[in-house]
């Protein structure tokens, strides 16, 4: 079973083979979850790009020009004076 070890500053580096099967690569961020039982789970957050296709809703309009987009942004500043 792989360990790791504390250092002074609190830190720990996981082990590769549980890298490996968590797929965890520098930079990934995780969350810690203490379970009701006292357990610690290392959760990795990771979101694949492809996992999120389909998460918006799209209706069918029509796209925007960018001076559509211009006219929006002044009108929106216009507000704030």
């Amino acid at each position: 079973m792989p360990y790791a070890t504390i250092t002074s500053k609190g830190q720990v580096t996981i082990p590769k083979e549980i890298r490996d099967y968590l797929k965890l690569d520098t930079g990934t961020k995780v969350d810690f979850v203490i379970t009701e039982t006292g357990e610690v789970k290392v959760i990795p957050l990771v979101t694949n790009v492809k996992t999120l296709s389909g998460m918006l809703e799209r209706t069918k309009k029509k796209a925007v020009t960018l001076e559509d987009m211009d006219e929006a942004i002044r009108k929106g500043a216009s507000d704030w004076t």
